[in-house]
């Protein structure tokens, strides 16, 4: 099955948001490539309203390029939104941690053990959009002990830049070291070493930095070894 396939109608703006997300991200809808509302509300067996606010939003975040009377694509890969956006999550998953670990509870401690179980078997399945659905699970766990809704929505705002090399990483071996990482930090949560936790928690998201690295050479988007500017898929 690809993403972009009838949905059932119930489920509108949200799920044309996430099929068209999963098109970007899975490369089924490449960088560059033209949308038209009325070619995707077919595809997707929706009427055009929902996809135009599922693009609006893909827009907001920086995932689609769209000029008024003019076009609308997929964005290029640009390695410098997507650096950012990495070191702006990392940031914000070792802060919901820091705070989170004094106040979760057995029942979170097992919801994050229970994701971290259905994130190997996505692994074993080879699943990578299920992957990233179970680690999503698991660090929402502390994100919502903490508590921080300002933290919240800063990850939410910044992690569909990063879809495309989480996807990379589950679909490698590299994910087992994720896999691991996760188990460490989990028990260092029910031990209540913040300390530890905190740098687990930077050092599962700094895994991605080598995805973000073959993501901009992948696209031509790496500085020239003599200083020059670096370039954006498409220039």
């Amino acid at each position: 099955m690809t993403a972009l396939e009838p949905l059932p109608r119930r489920l509108l703006r949200d799920k044309a948001y996430d099929a068209l997300l999963e098109a970007i991200v899975s490369g089924e809808l490449p960088p560059g490539q033209k949308l038209h509302d009325g070619e995707l509300a077919e595809r997707l067996g929706l009427s055009r309203a929902p996809v135009r606010q599922a693009l609006a939003r893909l827009t907001a975040e920086r995932l689609v390029v769209s000029k008024p009377q003019s076009y609308t694509r997929v964005a290029p890969v640009v390695a410098r939104e997507i650096r950012d956006a990495l070191a702006v999550v990392q940031a914000m998953h070792a802060l919901a941690v820091r705070a989170a670990v004094p106040r979760l509870t057995g029942d979170d401690l097992a919801r994050m053990r229970a994701a971290n179980d259905a994130f190997v078997r996505a692994l074993d399945a080879e699943d990578p959009a299920a992957a990233v659905a179970a680690d999503d699970a698991l660090h929402a766990v502390p994100i919502v002990a903490c508590g921080n809704e300002a933290l919240a929505e800063t990850i939410r705002r910044y992690t569909p830049l990063l879809r495309r090399l989480e996807r990379r990483r589950f679909s490698s071996t590299a994910a087992r070291a994720s896999a691991a990482r996760h188990d460490a930090l989990i028990d260092a949560c029910a031990a209540g070493d913040t300390e530890t936790a905190v740098a687990l928690s930077g050092a599962i998201w700094g895994g991605l930095e080598a995805e973000a690295a073959a993501e901009e050479e992948a696209a031509g988007t790496g500085a020239a070894r003599d200083g020059t500017p670096a370039r954006t898929a498409g220039s």
